[in-house]
């Protein structure tokens, strides 16, 4: 299955799954990350210039022993 860079799926880990990160308010580069940011900017924080943040989900999950993973890979959605 292919997903979108930016996709936020509930996995049962407690580990991030390869090119998945936590959605946890963490601060992540720009020039690593610029597909993603491209997508999100800095909505959820960091100074736009050299990081962004990601959102920060922890204690929203429906279920116990969950977490929210964003997709730092994948395919680029199209805008229309």
């Amino acid at each position: 299955m292919d997903n979108f860079i930016g996709q936020i799926e509930l996995f049962p880990y407690g580990y991030e799954p390869v090119g998945w990160a936590l959605c946890d308010g963490r601060l992540l580069p720009i020039n690593a990350y610029s597909a993603l940011f491209s997508l999100i900017g800095n909505k959820y924080g960091g100074d736009g210039q050299t990081n962004f943040a990601l959102p920060n989900l922890k204690g929203t999950e429906p279920i116990p022993n969950t977490n929210y993973y964003i997709a730092l890979e994948g395919i680029y959605p199209t805008r229309d």
